[in-house]
């Protein structure tokens, strides 16, 4: 019986190719299969930040999402659907790992930081060795092109969902130095009227897909509530000490 593949978790950065570790950039390389998460129809964007170094000899392993961000008919369960999907997803990577086959499943920004990584890993990590290579997260890329620091000295930062309700957002946002708030989308309505309300709109910065060749930095009070994308953010920067 062969020896069992690798699972690899290689964050490839937020966006620029150049983001890229040079030890997930080799890791991938060696890898004989390539997977990554997709939706239907798209060629997703941690494949792009990958595509030109890819080999002609590797396999690429496509994880389709049946379903995105769409609103489902009742009886359908998003969060089941989704489980499911991760469910088979790891069946079908485990497949390879037991034929003796690493397994590089890349994962834009970082593998921990709300990546869709994590879920084979949960699945599989108990069964197969499995190497996790960390990457630049989305929260990074948007300060470093916002040219703004995150926290200065003793301060702490908070990293919310924007799926919070509002005034579970804003009991958290109100004991924040700092925060970033991340998965926007539908949810920019609600995350900039908590901003309004604590007066820290003026401080936050916002920007859609940081680091990527659409990069778009726009003030918070000219954003479009219903075009903001999923890979968007929004930084509220700790109060700046002259040190």
């Amino acid at each position: 019986m062969a020896q069992p593949g690798r699972l690899i978790g290689l964050g490839v950065g937020p966006g620029d190719p150049e983001l890229i570790t040079v030890k997930a950039l080799r890791l991938l390389r060696e890898s004989p299969v390539v997977a990554y998460f997709v939706a239907k129809g798209k060629k997703g964007n941690a494949f792009g930040i990958i595509e030109a170094h890819l080999q002609d000899a590797q396999s690429l392993m496509p994880l389709v999402y049946p379903v995105t961000t769409e609103v489902l008919p009742a009886p359908l369960s998003y969060e089941q659907i989704i489980s499911d999907f991760y469910d088979q997803a790891a069946d079908d990577v485990a497949e390879h790992l037991q034929a003796g086959r690493d397994v590089a499943v890349i994962c834009e920004g970082d593998p921990f930081f709300y990546g869709s990584y994590m879920y084979l890993h949960d699945r599989l990590a108990q069964r197969f060795e499995a190497q996790v290579v960390p990457g630049v997260c989305s929260m990074l890329g948007g300060a470093s092109v916002l040219g703004v620091p995150l926290v200065y000295r003793n301060q702490s930062l908070s990293v919310l969902s924007g799926v919070l309700p509002h005034d579970e957002l804003k009991r958290r946002l109100a004991d924040a130095d700092a925060a970033v708030i991340m998965k926007l989308g539908r949810n920019f309505h609600k995350v900039r009227e908590v901003l309004d309300e604590l007066g820290l709109a003026e401080r936050a910065l916002y920007v859609e897909r940081a680091t990527m060749s659409n990069q778009k930095i726009v003030p918070l009070n000219e954003v479009e509530p219903m075009s903001s994308p999923y890979f968007s953010l929004i930084i509220v920067p700790g109060e700046r000490w002259q040190g």
